[in-house]
């Protein structure tokens, strides 16, 4: 629960998970809307010198236990409640350490909220390897000065960011001293050819600009594109399926389209979510058998998003299809 959003929304929240226990700071709570929950202020619990047992409980979470219920904005203005288990954020996690090599000397700036998921990964990514988390003051990721500085000084190596904060940022004083930077990640919109070029001109670092798509239903990130200097594509790429994550472009009969063609994007693999939180129509809809697959239960995800096959092989994305 960001503690920004509208009451309206954390009320809707609040309500619909039926929340039993709520854990905030003690300067929050008198701007909560009317709940049941439990609340422990983890700053008070921190000055009371209670004798609590020091033993970790023990832990009976299964891959299939839900990690968390996340709130997408619904088409119809409702908030959606996305419930993801442990199992798709293990193998994102494990995806990102395979693939990119976190170290001791890594620094990751967390750029977003945590009550968007894309916080999961830049959270629990260093915690895990042994990287080292940066959280900027509150508010900080969405002042482009403060955010060079805040790349700059402690050497961050890496990053996160929307495609239209990253044009900010290198437009912005200081960005020629954030060359340390070894793994940034773009995603949420569009990334244009164009500003690829210009990240190349002000920092001069190859492999190191990533593409990513994927939505929430599918534990962050499906698909990634290495940018490229002096690609030949006018559209970047959203590249290729992740670890354990299956893409089809897809026809109105659910038959694949082909290469160059358009089709909706059905997203499979052990990173979808169970479904919506008290949304089962909604859950039946989104979510599909896969007619592909010979395991029993597995499912699709219909994106709702339209994209085509290049011929070397990598997804691009073409808009959604509701537009």
């Amino acid at each position: 629960l960001d503690p920004s959003y509208p009451k309206e929304r954390l009320a809707f929240i609040l309500e619909d998970t039926q929340t039993p226990v709520l854990l905030t700071q003690e300067k929050l709570v008198e701007n909560l809307p009317p709940h049941q929950a439990q609340v422990i202020c983890l700053d008070l619990l921190l000055e009371e010198n209670t004798q609590n047992n020091q033993e970790n409980p023990v832990n009976q979470t299964t891959l299939d236990n839900l990690i968390y219920v996340i709130y997408t904005s619904g088409s119809t203005g409702q908030p959606k409640g996305v419930m993801i288990p442990h199992r798709g954020i293990c193998n994102q996690l494990h995806w990102r350490q395979t693939t990119f090599r976190l170290t001791d000397a890594d620094k990751v700036l967390l750029t977003i909220s945590f009550s968007f998921d894309p916080s999961v990964w830049q959270i629990f990514w260093p915690l895990c390897f042994g990287g080292q988390l940066i959280i900027p003051r509150p508010g900080g990721h969405q002042d482009a000065a403060y955010l060079v500085e805040a790349i700059a000084e402690p050497a961050i190596t890496v990053l996160a960011l929307v495609p239209s904060i990253l044009r900010v940022l290198l437009e912005e004083k200081g960005i020629e001293n954030c060359r340390l930077l070894r793994h940034v990640t773009c995603g949420g919109e569009a990334l244009p050819v164009e500003l690829i070029e210009r990240f190349f001109a002000q920092l001069n670092l190859d492999n190191v600009l990533h593409n990513c798509y994927g939505p929430t239903e599918a534990s962050i990130d499906t698909t990634f594109w290495t940018c490229q200097r002096g690609s030949n594509y006018t559209i970047a790429p959203i590249g290729r399926p992740i670890t354990n994550a299956q893409i089809y472009i897809l026809d109105e009969n659910l038959q694949p389209v082909p290469v160059g063609e358009s089709g909706e994007l059905y997203i499979g693999g052990i990173g979808l979510a169970r479904g919506y939180l008290n949304r089962p129509e909604l859950t039946k809809e989104k979510f599909i058998i896969d007619p592909f697959s010979s395991q029993e239960g597995a499912r699709l995800y219909r994106t709702g998003d339209l994209a085509r096959y290049n011929s070397d092989g990598n997804v691009e994305f073409v808009g959604r299809i509701d537009h």
